[in-house]
């Protein structure tokens, strides 16, 4: 007797999120399994926000597991000035990129993009819930819409760049890709970091930046992300809150251990003033003047880069 097996059938589950593939025979139910489309919960938020606690939050309600997407939590020996996840907080629920990194090594969205992709798919093939999070707009992008066909850093153009006063980069910028100036001025933009890449992949491929941030895919149907926000005010207490209690407890010392070769963990927000300090150029109050307006400036940049991403659905301090 031949026996004819129906294909597999799809079938949803009442009250899940599971779909069951069964495939049936003369004589009955020949195999069944359940398929979990797991996707990827993004926690995004300016700096200061509370955006561990919320993760830690959603790591025990969906089962997650919480991977950095912060371009200086990735770095041993900054856990301070980066305000990385504590012992305490990361006991409470498995942490993925935090600290990977030596201080002299270099990192870009690209490298993180590379270093982040088979650590979700690692978490999803176990059955648990990618809980994605930090403040660092272009590795969350690079995530969220695949890499931007960008080349890779160079080293000794990178070292020249450094070398540039930040007016020195905008003149540049300007010439080459007016559209990315204009966009970085009316964000008001103070980050070097951005800025040099932006300069360096001009001069890399002589084309413009902007025309390859424009290729970024589209689609947002697929993610799902929250963002927290923040009345200014509150979020600016915080922010002087937290980066008198980062200096107090052990940020100084992790700025002076610092080696001269650490080129991107060099360009985390208070490197440059606590320097300054150690150097007698400035008080420990001006210091802390100083990081505290610059984080609230950076702040501020989070934010209108959040405000874009429409997808993102807005979250309250106060909701969890």
């Amino acid at each position: 007797m031949r026996l004819h097996v129906q294909p597999l059938l799809p079938r949803n589950l009442k009250g899940s999120n599971k779909i069951v593939f069964t495939s049936f025979s003369p004589f009955g139910i020949l195999a069944g399994r359940a398929f979990f489309m797991i996707t990827p919960l993004y926690i995004c938020g300016p700096t200061a926000s509370g955006k561990t606690s919320l993760a830690l939050q959603k790591a025990h309600e969906l089962d997650g597991e919480i991977i950095n997407a912060d371009a200086f939590q990735v770095y041993r020996g900054l856990e301070i000035l980066s305000a990385a996840p504590t012992g305490e907080e990361r006991s409470q629920a498995s942490h993925h990129l935090f600290g990977i990194c030596d201080l002299n090594e270099t990192m870009d969205a690209a490298r993180y993009h590379s270093l982040a992709q088979p650590v979700i798919q690692d978490i999803t093939s176990r059955g648990k819930k990618p809980i994605i999070v930090g403040g660092s707009g272009l590795y969350l992008k690079f995530l969220t819409h695949g890499p931007a066909k960008a080349p890779p850093g160079d080293p000794e153009l990178r070292q020249k760049l450094d070398q540039l006063d930040l007016s020195e980069i905008l003149r540049q910028l300007k010439t080459l890709d007016p559209e990315e100036w204009q966009r970085q001025t009316k964000q008001n933009s103070g980050n070097r970091r951005h800025l040099s890449r932006a300069l360096e992949i001009c001069l890399l491929t002589g084309e413009k930046a902007s025309t390859r941030r424009q290729n970024f895919e589209q689609d947002t149907s697929h993610l799902e992300g929250l963002v927290l926000t923040w009345e200014r005010p509150a979020l600016a207490e915080r922010i002087a809150k937290r980066t008198r209690q980062m200096l107090e407890s052990g940020a100084i010392e992790e700025v002076r251990n610092l080696p001269e070769s650490a080129t991107t963990a060099r360009q985390a927000i208070g490197v440059r003033e606590i320097e300054a300090h150690l150097r007698g150029e400035l008080s420990f109050e001006d210091c802390l003047e100083k990081i505290t307006t610059a984080t609230r400036q950076y702040a501020k940049r989070q934010q209108n880069w959040f405000r874009r991403e429409s997808w993102l659905k807005e979250t309250l301090p106060n909701s969890f």
